[in-house]
C-alpha cells in the first residue's frame, strides 16, 4: 500500500557513526580551513545548539555507497528518526575510505576514494573563504575574511526546506533517487510565480494557484505554514499545516519519493515525524505514482494501492508493461478498462485527437505503434494513443474515462481486481456443410500454383546456365559461414565497387584472417551483418549485407530527405545504436569496442531500422592497439551521434554548448528527444569516469531507468580522427 508515513526517508546514519559521535571529536560552531570528516573517523561538524549535524551516512539498501548530508541531531529524537535534510551533490555516493573537506583554498570538495578523485566541489576557492560554519537553522555556510557568506547550502536544496529556507524562481527541489522514477518528480517554481509539482520538464499535476508575479520566493514558516511571498516579502498565497500556530520544535517539507509535497512536524507525545499537509490529496493524482508498478487504485478504506491489470507474469518484482509488441505475429485485440485513465511514461510520444469512444478504439487496433487508448468520455471527444509500453495510470469508480490496451492473442493473465469489460465471447461453432464453389476455387488455385512453379523452374535454370561464375560462389564458405570471395568476384558483384564504404586499412593478412573470422562470428539485428570477405596478396575487403536506404548522414545533410526521419524515429535510431553497441561491449565472448561510431556508420535498412557497421574493424590494424578505443571512447562518440542526429550540426564543439543551452531552457523538441539529450549529455563527460555504460545508455532510451540532469564541462571533440589512425 502508499501509506503516507512510508515516504518519509528513513536515511540513518550507520550505528558504529552514531557510537562514534560519542567516541570521536567534534566541530562545534567555526570551521577552520583543513576541517575534515569522514567515513573512517566518524566525525562530525556540528550546529552550535546541537540541533543538526553534517557527516557521512548510507541507505540500507547501498551499504558499502556513502553520502555526505545534514541531518537532525537533538537528543530528543532518537537517532532512527533523525531525518537528513540536505545532501552533498543531491544524489552522489562514494566510496568507504573517503572524506569531505573544507580545503586550504577555502573550496568544499569531496573525495572518492575509489575513482581516486574529487567528484563535488562548492567551487569557491577563488572568494576569500577563512571558514565555515553550520549554523542553527541547518544552514551550512562558508565566510570570507568579512564575516560575509560568500556560499550557503541553502541555496542549494536537494529535496527538503527548513524552517527560513526559501525556493526563489527556477530553483528546485528534487526527489531522492530511491528507485527508477522517483528522480523525475521537482518542485518549481516558475516564472509566473507559482510553485509547481512536476515530471520531468513536461508534466505539471500540482500548482499551487493563480499567477502573481516574477519576483517571488516559496518558504517554509517556523508556524507551520508554506507561503510564496512577493518582491516586499508579502504573503500572496500561503497553505497550512493542520497544527499551525502550534508549538512544534521542528518542522521541514520535503517532496517525498513518490512524487507528492508534504510537511512534516516532530511529535514528542508520539516520537515520530507526523505530516500535517500534502500538496496532492488523492495520491492516485500524483502522475506516475505507481511508476512501473501498474496503475493507482483507491482500496476499500480509501487509500490508494498499485495494481497491474496486464500483468503477464506471476513475478511480482517484475515491471507492468503493456503485452503487446509492434512484432506481434498473432491477431491483436482491444482490451477495455472502465473508470480507467492510463497514459504513458517513457518515451512518451502521445497522440491527442477528437473522435468517437468506437473510433478512438479502432484508431489505435489499426495502428502497429499504438499500444492503449484512452478515451475522456467527458462530452470533449477527446482520444489518448499512447505508443510506449511503459504505462501507467489510476483508476476510480468515479472517473468517466474508459481505456483500451492492445494485446496479442496469446494467452495473458488478467488481474481480477479491476473492473475490466473483455469483448464478448465467440459465437458457438456451427456445424459444418460442403461448399461446392469453395472446392472449384481450391482446385483453381492448386493448377495456378503449379504452373508458376514450372516456370520458376525454367527461369532457375536459366539463371544458373547464364551466371554458372556467381552461382558457385554459393558454394565457397570458410568455418564461420562466410563467403570467401576472390577480388574478381567482388568486382561482379558489387558493381566495381559502387557501394564501397570504410578506409582502406587492411595490411596484414594474419591478422585480418583472425580479425574476419571475429567479426563473422558476431550478430545483433542492429548490427550489419558481415556476409564474406576477400584475402588476395593484394586486395583485402569485407563484404556486408546491403541496407538499402543508405547511412543517416545523407538524411541529417539534406534538408529534404531530413523530413523522412521524425523525431520518433530518430529517437528510435538512438535506441537502437545503443543496443548495438552495448551487444558490443557486453554481449559478445570477448570485449569489442567500435573504436569510429558516427552518423556515417549508421545504415537504415528497407523498413528504416538503423544498423551498426564498421564495429570491430580497429583491430585489423596492428599499430592501433594502443590508440585509445575504449568503452568510454564509444559512449562519447555516442553522444556526439546523438547530438549531430538530432541537430544537423557538424561542429562538434559548438552544437555541444548551444544544445545544451537549448535543453536546459526546456526547449527540446519533445519528451523523447529531451531523453536522448539528457543521456547525451552524460555520455559527453570531460570526467569519463562520470560517464555511463552503454547498457545504462539503453536503459534510459527505453524509459526503464531515470538519470538526473547532467552537470558541464562536456568533451565535445573527438580526440583523434580514426582515419588518422588507421591509414
Amino acid at each position: 500500500m502508499l501509506k503516507q508515513d512510508m515516504y518519509i526517508l528513513e536515511w540513518p546514519f550507520l550505528l558504529c557513526i552514531s557510537i562514534g559521535f560519542l567516541l570521536h571529536s567534534l566541530v562545534v560552531g567555526q570551521i577552520p580551513l583543513g576541517s575534515k570528516v569522514s567515513v573512517v573517523d566518524n566525525n562530525f561538524w556540528v550546529s552550535s545548539n546541537g540541533d543538526f549535524a553534517l557527516g557521512f551516512f548510507n541507505t540500507s539498501d547501498q551499504p558499502n555507497l556513502y553520502s555526505v548530508g545534514i541531518r537532525f541531531n537533538s537528543d530528543s529524537i532518537p537517532v532512527s528518526k533523525r531525518e537528513v535534510v540536505w545532501v552533498v551533490g543531491a544524489d552522489v555516493t562514494v566510496a568507504n575510505k573517503s572524506y569531505f573537506q573544507l580545503n586550504q583554498d577555502g573550496e568544499l570538495v569531496l573525495f572518492d576514494s575509489f575513482k581516486g578523485q574529487n567528484v563535488w566541489t562548492s567551487q569557491t576557492s577563488m572568494l576569500s573563504v577563512v571558514s565555515a560554519d553550520l549554523r542553527d537553522d541547518g544552514n551550512l555556510i562558508l565566510l570570507n575574511r568579512k564575516k560575509d557568506v560568500v556560499w550557503q547550502s541553502f541555496n542549494t536544496p536537494s529535496d527538503t526546506l527548513l524552517p527560513g529556507q526559501t525556493l526563489s524562481v527556477l530553483q528546485i527541489l528534487r526527489a531522492a533517487s530511491r528507485n527508477s522514477t522517483s528522480s523525475y518528480f521537482s518542485l518549481y517554481v516558475n516564472a509566473s510565480g507559482q510553485l509547481q509539482l512536476r515530471w520531468e520538464s513536461h508534466v505539471t499535476y500540482w500548482t499551487s494557484g493563480s499567477p502573481i508575479s516574477s519576483n517571488i520566493t516559496a518558504s517554509l514558516t517556523s508556524s507551520g505554514a508554506l507561503q510564496v511571498r512577493d518582491q516586499r516579502l508579502k504573503p500572496v498565497w500561503s497553505a497550512f499545516g493542520e497544527d499551525h500556530g502550534d508549538v512544534v520544535q521542528y518542522r521541514f517539507l520535503r517532496l517525498d519519493v513518490d512524487g507528492n509535497l508534504r510537511l512534516y512536524s516532530w511529535v514528542e507525545a508520539s516520537q515520530a515525524w507526523k505530516s500535517v499537509w500534502q500538496a496532492v490529496e488523492n495520491q492516485c493524482n500524483v502522475f506516475a505514482t505507481c511508476g512501473e508498478g501498474g496503475i493507482c487504485v483507491l482500496t476499500a478504506a480509501g487509500s490508494s494501492d498499485c495494481k497491474c491489470p496486464f500483468k503477464v507474469t506471476t513475478d511480482s518484482n517484475s515491471k507492468c508493461v503493456v503485452p503487446y509488441r509492434e512484432d506481434c505475429k498473432s491477431i491483436s485485440n482491444m482490451v477495455r478498462h472502465n473508470h480507467t485513465n492510463l497514459y504513458g511514461l517513457y518515451p512518451k510520444g502521445y497522440l491527442v485527437i477528437q473522435s468517437s469512444l468506437h473510433q478512438c478504439e479502432s484508431l489505435c487496433l489499426n495502428d502497429p505503434y499504438c499500444t492503449v487508448a484512452t478515451f475522456a468520455n467527458n462530452g470533449t471527444a477527446q482520444c489518448w494513443l499512447e505508443k510506449t509500453r511503459y504505462v501507467t495510470g489510476y483508476s476510480d469508480p468515479s472517473l468517466s474515462s474508459v481505456s483500451f490496451v492492445k494485446t496479442c492473442s496469446d494467452p495473458w493473465a488478467v488481474n481480477p481486481n479491476l473492473m475490466v469489460t473483455s469483448p464478448a465471447q465467440s459465437s458457438p461453432i456451427q456445424s459444418y456443410e460442403i461448399c461446392i464453389p469453395c472446392l472449384i476455387g481450391v482446385a483453381s488455385g492448386t493448377l495456378v500454383v503449379f504452373i508458376l512453379i514450372q516456370l520458376g523452374v525454367v527461369f532457375c535454370i536459366y539463371q544458373r546456365t547464364s551466371s554458372r561464375k556467381k552461382a558457385a560462389l554459393a558454394y565457397t564458405h570458410n568455418s564461420r559461414g562466410l563467403f570467401v570471395l576472390s577480388f574478381s568476384e567482388i568486382k561482379d558483384l558489387t558493381e566495381n565497387f559502387k557501394h564501397q564504404m570504410g578506409p582502406e586499412m587492411f595490411k596484414e593478412e594474419r591478422k585480418f584472417r583472425t580479425v574476419v573470422s571475429k567479426l563473422g562470428s558476431i550478430h545483433h539485428k542492429n548490427l550489419v551483418k558481415l556476409e564474406g570477405y576477400c584475402c588476395e596478396v593484394s586486395h583485402r575487403f569485407l563484404v556486408y549485407e546491403y541496407a538499402k536506404n543508405g547511412s543517416v548522414e545523407k538524411y541529417v545533410e539534406d534538408s529534404k530527405s531530413s523530413k523522412m526521419l521524425a523525431w520518433r524515429k530518430r529517437a528510435d535510431i538512438c535506441l537502437s545504436v545503443a543496443r548495438a553497441v552495448c551487444y558490443l561491449h557486453t554481449g559478445c565472448r570477448e570485449f569489442f569496442s567500435h573504436g569510429n561510431l558516427k552518423c556515417e556508420n549508421v545504415l537504415l535498412d528497407e523498413n528504416f531500422e538503423a544498423k551498426v557497421t564498421e564495429f570491430g574493424l580497429w583491430r585489423v590494424n596492428v599499430e592501433a592497439s594502443g590508440c585509445g578505443f575504449s568503452a568510454e571512447r564509444d559512449v562519447m562518440d555516442f553522444g556526439n551521434m546523438v547530438l549531430r542526429l538530432i541537430s544537423g550540426c557538424r561542429d562538434v564543439r559548438e552544437l555541444c554548448e548551444w544544445a545544451y543551452k537549448e535543453w536546459m531552457e526546456g526547449r527540446a523538441e519533445n519528451v523523447e528527444l529531451e531523453r536522448a539529450l539528457r543521456i547525451a549529455f552524460w555520455c559527453l563527460q570531460s570526467n569519463e569516469r562520470m560517464r555511463p555504460s552503454m547498457g545504462e545508455v539503453v536503459k534510459v532510451l527505453e524509459g526503464t531507468l531515470t538519470v538526473d540532469p547532467p552537470p558541464p564541462p562536456f568533451s565535445c571533440q573527438r580526440p583523434l580522427e580514426i582515419e588518422e589512425v588507421l591509414v
